[in-house]
């Protein structure tokens, strides 16, 4: 990253946030093979490992120039891969504080939620270290912990009539790492299609088939099964009406849309066609009234009535910007991206002018983070401070100036 792209105000808090990856980070512990990065040091969940924190962090880490430690936390989370194929949501370490362990931890040095798994973008991490210059050993890894997890999705969380999902829609449990989100206030309980679920699945055959291209293994398969999927979220997920692509039962119902997020997944990882995705830019990600706060992106459009300050249900988190803006610049609108990480990085370098720490997120309208609702009716009532692992801050200044330098290719 050049100094020359940041602005000055931005500084501070970056540097900062490279002094919190640091203190977040243990020595290599077992059951993990390398020096681990938690969430962050003042995580209400204390001393574990895993989920889409450890991904943030290695992008991170890879902004910073800091290869060897991206390539141990993409290394760790392979590493705790089941039998079954599924890699669980977090591993925690004795002494942390989970709202509710479970049974069998009781005494545990470490333990992870085995039933549980989150969203499969590990493997974004894997091409970034690639493209660093990582060792080809890491390609081969990753690929054959894709295959099965694959198989285990395949098995486990199949839905009907088509795509995946996630736990959320079964029991709320809150497998998508979205807790408590708005699409599942009006729903009940089945096995029904979740728009997340469907492209984050899809994005684990995309990555088989390259790996697998270069690794000389066979793909057929797998292509077949990346295309029909791909070609079913882009027309049964998607809402010609509102340009924007929503769970299968919101469409397959006459209920209303709700306006979360997790429908800009398909821009972000590849799936939507041209069309699809420039809707979703104009029309959501950059619209004012949709997700475009003050603080981008708003997690709930705040035109939504189900928008309020906690936690998933409005506020913005900034790891959800840069992926957004990873979106933006895949579809060939880096001005949409500048936008996007710009505000982000502003108002971010304003509350920590007036706090002095990293939030977990964010206020979407610019307020103070302290005002926030965390889960209020458990003792983690506010959002954390000191908090790495949604905060992707150096990668997000380094897309920022990647959008000043060239166009996305």
């Amino acid at each position: 990253m050049k100094a020359s792209t940041l602005r000055p105000a931005w500084r501070p808090m970056l540097d900062y946030l490279a002094a919190l990856h640091e203190r977040s980070t243990f020595p290599a512990e077992a059951p993990l093979p390398f020096p681990f990065e938690t969430p962050g040091a003042g995580y209400a969940g204390g001393k574990c490992f895993g989920h889409w924190d450890a991904v943030h962090a290695a992008l991170d880490a890879l902004a910073m120039g800091r290869l060897d430690h991206a390539v141990g936390q993409v290394r760790n989370l392979l590493s705790l891969q089941q039998e079954d194929g599924r890699l669980p949501a977090l591993l925690y370490y004795r002494g942390c504080t989970p709202a509710s362990p479970p049974p069998e931890a009781a005494g545990a040095a470490f333990f992870s939620y085995r039933n549980c798994t989150y969203p499969p973008l590990w493997p974004e991490a894997v091409e970034a270290c690639l493209d660093a210059g990582a060792e080809l050993g890491l390609l081969s890894a990753a690929h054959a912990v894709a295959v099965r997890q694959l198989d285990w999705f395949e098995r486990a969380r199949a839905a009907k009539p088509a795509g995946f999902c996630y736990r959320d829609i079964l029991d709320r449990t809150w497998e998508s790492g979205v807790d408590e989100g708005v699409r599942f206030d009006e729903v009940q309980p089945g096995a029904r299609a979740c728009v997340d679920a469907c492209v984050h699945v899809w994005a684990l055959y995309d990555a088989v088939v390259r790996w697998g291209r270069r690794l000389g293994d066979p793909t057929g398969e797998f292509e077949r099964k990346r295309r029909t999927l791909g070609e079913w979220i882009r027309r049964a997920l998607w809402d010609e009406e509102t340009g924007y692509f929503y769970d299968h039962w919101v469409l397959a119902g006459t209920g209303r849309k709700p306006g979360a997020f997790e429908g800009m997944w398909p821009v972000v990882l590849g799936i939507a066609d041209a069309h699809q995705a420039q809707r979703v830019i104009e029309e959501h990600l950059l619209n004012p009234r949709r997700f475009f706060a003050p603080h981008p992106i708003a997690t709930v459009a705040l035109d939504d009535p189900a928008y309020e300050p906690r936690m998933w249900r409005g506020p913005a988190w900034n790891s959800m910007t840069y992926w957004a803006a990873i979106g933006c610049l895949r579809n060939r609108r880096p001005d949409a991206a500048r936008r996007l990480s710009e505000a982000a990085l502003d108002r971010s370098a304003e509350v920590f002018a007036c706090t002095g720490t990293i939030w977990e997120f964010y206020d979407a309208m610019g307020g103070s983070p302290e005002a926030l609702a965390r889960k209020p009716r458990t003792p983690h009532r506010t959002p954390c401070r000191d908090y790495a692992g949604h905060n992707p801050l150096v990668a997000l200044a380094a897309l920022y100036g990647a959008t000043s330098r060239r166009p996305w290719n």
